[in-house]
């Protein structure tokens, strides 16, 4: 007999069944608010060297936490507060943030990968127990794609490899360039953009990108 799907469900299976077809080249977008990395010194000088890094929810790669502990943050115009700490603790502190917040705080941060601070703009971080003015290590993070080394033989890439990605939708649809392929074999596969980024293209968490190489751009 005939089944009818309701048209919701229906264009879902049709969507996801497209998305099968080019599976090779889609990646999931997650999109990255405000945050800080902390080194465990630091976190002791900001919230006191009784306290301890408490989890809120993990976040997508493993190992990656979403921290119930904010800090505020602050620049030469402005400061924004209850910016997100990302655990586990790092080798050295960091916090990244968008165009749109640089702006407001008064600073030009460096458009750099996770972890190269070095020369990277200045930034007064502020806790309840403290606060500690960093010389360097405020960045906008490159956008950029985490994969396993089975997912970048899927895809035929490279660590530290440069490709572009087209995401979006209808008429704010975009082609991302300059993104960094990052593999390791802790990693799944996901695209991270900022917040300015996904709104200027209307991307959601959850959406998928399609990754383009430079070969397949003819350049």
């Amino acid at each position: 007999m005939d089944i009818k799907l309701p048209p919701e469900i229906m264009n879902e299976l049709l969507v996801e069944l497209e998305n099968m077809k080019t599976h090779d080249h889609l990646v999931p977008i997650g999109i990255s608010a405000r945050h800080c990395h902390l080194t465990e010194e630091d976190f002791k000088i900001l919230f006191g060297n009784s306290e301890e890094l408490t989890k809120k929810k993990d976040l997508f790669q493993p190992g990656q936490f979403a921290a119930n502990e904010t800090i505020l943050i602050s620049g030469p115009k402005g400061s924004i507060e209850k910016v997100r700490i990302l655990g586990p603790f790092r080798s050295k502190t960091q916090v990244e943030i968008s165009l749109t917040d640089a702006i407001r705080m008064g600073v030009r941060p460096p458009i750099r990968q996770s972890g190269n601070i070095k020369g990277s703009s200045p930034v007064t971080l502020v806790g309840p127990s403290g606060s500690i003015f960093k010389e360097e290590g405020l960045i906008i993070a490159q956008a950029h794609v985490h994969m396993s080394p089975s997912d970048a033989a899927l895809f035929r890439v490279k660590d530290g490899e440069l490709v572009s990605v087209e995401a979006g939708h209808g008429i704010r649809k975009a082609c991302f360039s300059n993104v960094m392929v990052r593999i390791n074999d802790k990693y799944r596969l996901e695209m991270h953009i900022d917040t300015d980024e996904a709104n200027a293209c209307s991307i959601e968490n959850g959406h998928f990108g399609k990754i383009v190489k430079r070969k397949d751009e003819g350049s």
